[in-house]
């Protein structure tokens, strides 16, 4: 059985782009690069923060979309299968109806990133409740969410790259505990 090559997180992006990004990461730059524009991970930690980040934005952009009925950070999702995030809507009978229930799934690799990225991810994610397909109409919403959704979505590819080719991540959270108020 043949090893499967590693992820191509910048296959659609013209050639002259990913060389560029295989050069910062042979020169060791990317990294200072990301932390330089992206200093911080996000502060959600936890899937009912994540939940409520998700209701957030949905309810400043998508009022009328179906409702969520769970958001959480899902560890078997793997970016190596080129998702960085699921929706899905489980169909359930109750009764006489059949009850949609919709669900957003975020890979657990991004409980360390910045919030720019987890900005990305949810607003792709809750963009799929309005448009399905991966067309002009979806980009449009993504951008309406975020306006500078398309750089951060290249930056994070360029992370993941740079992430499988070193194998760290670059926003550790800090292991020491919160400050205590009787100190």
């Amino acid at each position: 059985m043949r090893p499967t090559p590693p992820p191509d997180y910048l296959a659609g992006y013209p050639p002259a782009l990913r060389q560029q990004v295989q050069d910062l990461i042979e020169q060791g730059r990317l990294a200072d690069l990301l932390r330089r524009r992206y200093p911080r991970p996000h502060a959600v930690r936890s899937d009912a923060a994540l939940y409520g980040y998700a209701q957030e934005l949905k309810a400043a952009h998508l009022r009328n979309a179906p409702p969520l009925g769970k958001v959480c950070f899902d560890s078997r999702i793997h970016v190596i299968r080129n998702a960085l995030g699921t929706h899905t809507a489980i169909s359930r009978v109750q009764g006489a109806k059949l009850q949609a229930k919709r669900e957003i799934r975020i890979a657990s690799v991004f409980r360390d990133v910045p919030p720019e990225f987890l900005r990305m991810i949810v607003v792709h994610e809750l963009a799929h409740l309005r448009e399905r397909d991966h067309d002009k109409a979806f980009y449009q919403l993504c951008l309406h969410m975020e306006p500078h959704y398309h750089q951060y979505e290249f930056d994070l590819r360029a992370y993941l790259t740079w992430r499988d080719a070193t194998g760290q991540g670059l926003w550790p959270v800090s292991a020491e505990p919160a400050p205590r108020g009787d100190a």
